[in-house]
């Protein structure tokens, strides 16, 4: 179980982290993350590099993610099994704020219990 302190600093997560640990399932280096992330949202999310090495070096510091290999000054980066269990955690809160959403939005959900 991932430890409450990187459950506290990773959930909400932001929409790049989110991107950038689903292109890490598979290893990547930095410019295919960069390139399988603008694909993925369709151009919506575009990291520059700036940002993206901040982010992998706080990733992998965090022990979201770790380097599988160095080549030709190319790091590639991979998910580990913390980062990939925060990621299905902050999936699951996703999909409930979704639902949420959709039901409100609908009409489903009008229920003054919370006002």
């Amino acid at each position: 179980m991932a430890e409450d302190a990187l459950l506290k600093k990773y959930r909400p997560m932001t929409e790049t982290t989110y991107y950038t640990l689903l292109a890490v399932i598979k290893p990547r280096h930095g410019y295919a993350i960069m390139q399988f992330v603008n694909g993925l949202t369709e151009g919506r999310i575009r990291l520059g590099t700036g940002t993206l090495y901040t982010m992998t070096g706080r990733l992998q510091e965090d022990g979201l993610i770790s380097i599988v290999s160095r080549e030709n000054g190319k790091k590639t980066y991979q998910i580990t099994e913390t980062g990939r269990e925060i990621l299905l955690l902050e999936t699951e809160r996703l999909k409930h704020q979704l639902q949420n959403g959709k039901e409100i939005l609908q009409g489903g959900a009008e229920d003054d219990r919370w006002e």
